[in-house]
């Protein structure tokens, strides 16, 4: 097999292989080769490099190690907000701030917490904290409660000042 530079003559420049040189020749000479790009069959060989095979190896050089990257620069959110949505955005953050200043953080003890105040067992205070869907039982009155999805006043406001926290309730003053 041998791979020809070839090019038409609208000056498109291609590839192509052949069986050898002869059948470049015939196929040629009957108009059978024909430009990818403009279809012409007035093709010609360009001027290649030939590859040639060494016979001695070559010499392996160490390759040189990468340059240092460029410190990247610090990510920044590209979001359009609509002024509604900044406006959201900007409760939400004064929300978050008023329970955390104003309510007791109770972390995973808060089903356990809001369930006392509910029976009465405990003096009814504010608090937030940690809850999961399981705990307690859709039954039970307590669940009641207002939650208050850390995952979207994150991405509203800001990291929370208490990570971790996956829900908060406010009871009465």
């Amino acid at each position: 097999m041998i791979r020809y530079a070839l090019s038409c003559d609208r000056g498109h420049g291609f590839e192509s292989w052949f069986k050898s040189a002869s059948a470049y020749d015939k196929q040629a000479a009957r108009g059978l080769i024909g430009c990818p790009v403009c279809g012409s069959t007035k093709v010609g060989k360009a001027i290649m490099a030939p590859g040639v095979a060494r016979s001695a190896p070559r010499e392996v050089v160490a390759p040189q190690p990468p340059a240092p990257a460029p410190a990247p620069e610090p990510r920044v959110p590209v979001a359009m907000l609509s002024a509604k949505e900044r406006e959201l955005r900007a409760k939400l953050k004064e929300l978050r701030d008023h329970v955390v200043k104003n309510a007791d953080y109770v972390g995973q003890k808060f089903p356990e917490e809001a369930r006392k105040m509910h029976y009465g067992e405990v003096e009814h205070r504010s608090i937030y904290g940690e809850a999961s869907s399981a705990d307690p039982p859709a039954a039970d009155p307590a669940r009641r409660a207002q939650l208050i999805p850390s995952l979207v006043m994150a991405r509203a406001c800001g990291p929370p000042s208490i990570p971790g926290r996956s829900a908060m309730r406010r009871g009465p003053n």
